[in-house]
């Protein structure tokens, strides 16, 4: 007798001699009374299955990304919008555009505060003739950095060198602000 033709399993039946079998769809489990089929949340076996958030639906899963990111062709991994690069930004022609994991900056021109004078888009310089100069950095230079999060540390990002106008003179390089955390630190390069 196929006794699977009388639908005694909710989604898969083998026929057997002289019995049958229940089993379930990919993503399901069956339940204890041989019969009936529930989801299994995949999401729950493992924390590692998505990259930011897994979300569980009836016999599979997806990935979802957070704003700023779009999920890879592995369906797992996010990876974040270059909103400067696309050009999907409101950044006016007179700003810069910095991207920021999951959005972007615009940053205003540079501006030197005194007894500074613009030479460039990023270099404010101190004029010799000027005597609040003596004892000021020559000049000061304006760099912004996109540090990538996949970035292997340690590892050298910036390179800053000093030139003596003056006899005598000496330079202490320091790091003033955003080290809190103190993820930075600062080393003589070995020549």
């Amino acid at each position: 007798i196929d006794e699977c033709r009388y639908g005694y399993c909710q989604q898969l039946c083998a026929n057997v001699p002289g019995s049958y079998s229940c089993t379930c769809n990919p993503g399901f489990l069956l339940n204890s009374d041989g019969r009936s089929c529930q989801d299994m949340d995949e999401c729950s076996v493992s924390e590692f299955l998505c990259q930011h958030q897994c979300v569980n639906e009836p016999g599979s899963y997806y990935c979802s990304c957070p704003n700023g990111y779009v999920l890879l062709d592995d369906s797992r991994t996010c990876q974040d919008v270059d909103e400067c690069d696309t050009r999907n930004n409101t950044c006016t022609a007179q700003q810069t555009c910095l991207n920021i994991p999951g959005t972007y900056k615009c940053l205003d021109p540079m501006r030197c505060e005194e007894p500074y004078v613009q030479i460039n888009d990023n270099r404010c310089m101190c004029q010799v003739e000027n005597p609040t100069c003596r004892d000021q950095p020559f000049t000061i230079v304006h760099r912004h950095m996109d540090i990538l999060s996949n970035s292997r540390v340690p590892s050298d990002i910036f390179q800053m060198q000093a030139t003596s106008r003056y006899p005598g003179v000496y330079y202490i390089f320091q790091i003033k602000s955003g080290n809190e955390g103190r993820e930075f630190y600062m080393r003589v390069r070995e020549e």
